[in-house]
């Protein structure tokens, strides 16, 4: 597995003992959290890792950054009761396959929307990434299609949903590389038709 692949599992690692520590802490909206350099000692990781994993809760609307001051901790009563909500959706069986099919539909929408930007050289060098690698996680991937989308609503509501996906112990089937490499020649094509079918055949919908 090459660095980059290594970096981002690295990275949602990271995420996940951010959270944990600001329970641990008992921090509370306004408080502010340790600096880059702390967490990173903390955590004994890198400054690089850290820095990505705070952008990602940045844009969850967890924490805000302030210039000059540093970064705090964001009223997060409605995250909080969103995943309050998730407790008792997710009781029953049919909840949970409507979580699937709701997530699937999200990520065949940020192929849409990726679509309409002019970013091939971007997926062009995704891809020379894909490429080499030993093994593709889904994850990873679909965090990158979120990126290259650029629409932080998507993004937010896709890493929440599939949050609660993994938090009742459900895996995605896992797809093999050619899979991911079709989504992304399909998205350089640029027709949508192609773009929908390669990502049906990823999830095996058809």
């Amino acid at each position: 597995m090459n660095s980059e692949a290594v970096s981002k599992k690295i990275y949602i690692e990271i995420v996940k003992k951010i959270r944990m520590m600001i329970d641990e802490d008992g921090l509370k909206p306004g408080d502010k959290i340790p600096s880059e350099r702390e967490l990173s000692e903390r955590l004994q990781v890198g400054r690089s890792s850290v820095r990505e994993a705070l952008r990602a809760i940045e844009l969850l609307g967890l924490i805000e950054t302030r210039r000059g001051e540093g970064t705090f901790l964001r009223d997060a009563r409605g995250n909080q009761m969103v995943q309050l909500l998730s407790t008792f959706i997710l009781q029953d069986q049919k909840a949970v396959k409507d979580l699937k099919d709701t997530i699937q539909f999200i990520e065949m929408d940020c192929l849409r929307v990726i679509l309409q930007r002019n970013n091939d050289h971007k997926i062009a060098h995704y891809r020379q990434t894909v490429e080499v690698l030993d093994d593709v996680s889904d994850d990873e991937f679909f965090l990158k299609m979120m990126e290259l989308a650029n629409n932080h609503l998507l993004y937010r509501i896709w890493v929440v949903l599939n949050d609660f996906y993994r938090s009742v112990d459900l895996k995605k089937e896992a797809s093999s590389k050619p899979a991911y490499l079709a989504v992304l020649d399909a998205l350089m094509a640029g027709e949508e038709k192609e773009v929908i079918e390669k990502y049906k055949k990823l999830r095996k919908l058809l």
